[in-house]
């Protein structure tokens, strides 16, 4: 179990306000010191702001991603997120790309719902617009990893690229990459209530420890811990798959029937651990993260469907999906659709980080040389241009369903 990363959240503005990015070089560098001394391998340092057309035009977003990372890199941030596109400021989606194509350590999100509960369907438009602007611009793709459509993420969710600010003093968060525990319990246990129990026992115990440092930290500065995020995030290992630890439950393959139950059952769990919680807390199923994953995707046995109907019972959504290369903003569009409507009838906060590589058709290898992926084949997306109502550009209301 390692902490993927220390992200910390604040209202810098731009020009950034050069004291207080200072400030919070010192506290990650010092919580990154803190956390490795309580036994735990802190593998970034993050800095999230607050949505961009909030503090800078546009018009001027790729001067601005450029100075701002160059800026928090010097204090030590690693990767920066400059916040969702919201739907409020439409002009602000189109700006991405380029600021993107500009940048290195920089992401960025794209908003699909707004704060009354409903999807907009011009967003979605734009952020599919996006993703396959994205994938012209390096030839494995790799641009879209930078990028995501959100639909229903509050601010302090640690993760990237969905991680933002709100306008309000720092804060700082956990981003935990767990899935090896899961794999380890699950593996050694005995039955489903054995492994039920021991995962909640195990991520109880770290976050206790992780707690008590981080609310010290929060006491030297007066930064706000906002929580952890446990979502059982994988690394490409075998020991670290949570396609494996799902497996170790007695599923065949991770794809098959009974992988919805497997998923709900270790979100379940997970819900039922005591501990203070920001961001997802959920299940993340990144295929190109995830060895045992990427083997089932490269089989034909994972499809990205089912992956959305994992997201149902409490994932992340759909993130690092290999797709061929002339996959379509029209055949994005109503897959971003699917993803919103689940955000908000089921009330969570769900992503899609797709990846359409050039050149590549479904049942291609993937020829990815980065320590952080698996290579898996390229997936078919069973989607086609929508038209009629579905083309209009309207903002849907979508309640959250209630039980009766």
């Amino acid at each position: 179990m390692k902490i993927r990363s220390i992200t910390v959240f604040c209202a810098l503005g731009y020009p950034a306000n050069r004291l207080l990015l200072q400030h919070l070089g010192i506290f990650a560098n010092h919580a990154r010191a803190l956390f490795t001394q309580e036994g735990f391998e802190v593998e970034t340092l993050r800095l999230a702001l607050p949505p961009f057309s909030e503090f800078v035009n546009p018009r001027d977003l790729s001067a601005a991603a450029q100075n701002l990372s160059i800026e928090a890199h010097a204090e030590g941030f690693e990767y920066l997120s400059l916040g969702p596109a919201l739907t409020t400021d439409p002009e602000a989606y189109p700006r991405i790309p380029e600021a993107l194509a500009k940048t290195h350590g920089v992401f960025f999100s794209g908003m699909l719902t707004t704060p009354q509960g409903e999807v907009s369907l011009p967003a979605a438009k734009s952020c599919a617009e996006i993703i396959a602007q994205l994938a012209g611009q390096s030839p494995d793709g790799f641009a879209n990893l930078n990028f995501c459509a959100s639909a229903n993420v509050p601010p302090y969710a640690p993760f990237f690229p969905a991680a933002y600010a709100a306008s309000e003093p720092p804060a700082f968060a956990l981003a935990m990459e767990a899935a090896d525990l899961a794999v380890s319990v699950f593996t050694a246990a005995g039955s489903l209530q054995e492994a039920r129990a021991n995962l909640i026992e195990e991520v109880e115990k770290a976050a206790q420890k992780l707690e008590a440092a981080a609310n010290n930290l929060s006491r030297m500065y007066g930064y706000d811990f906002k929580g952890l995020d446990f979502t059982l995030a994988p690394f490409p290992e075998v020991q670290s798959s949570i396609g494996g630890a799902l497996e170790a439950l007695g599923l065949p393959a991770f794809g098959l029937a009974g992988s919805l139950f497997a998923s709900a059952f270790l979100t379940d769990t997970l819900d039922r651990a005591r501990f203070t919680r920001t961001g997802f807390n959920g299940l993340m199923l990144p295929v190109l993260e995830d060895s045992g994953l990427a083997r089932r995707a490269a089989e034909g046995t994972l499809t990205a469907q089912d992956l959305l109907l994992c997201s149902a019972v409490c994932g992340t959504g759909l993130d690092v999906i290999p797709l061929p290369g002339d996959t379509s903003a029209d055949q994005l569009y109503p897959l971003l659709l699917d993803v919103a409507a689940l955000a908000l009838r089921l009330g969570k906060p769900l992503t899609a980080r797709l990846m359409p590589i050039s050149g590549k058709k479904a049942g291609d290898p993937t020829e990815f040389d980065f320590p952080y992926f698996a290579n898996s084949r390229v997936m078919p997306l069973r989607a086609e241009k929508t038209t009629g109502l579905l083309s209009n550009a309207e903002i849907v209301p979508l309640a959250r369903r209630q039980p009766r």
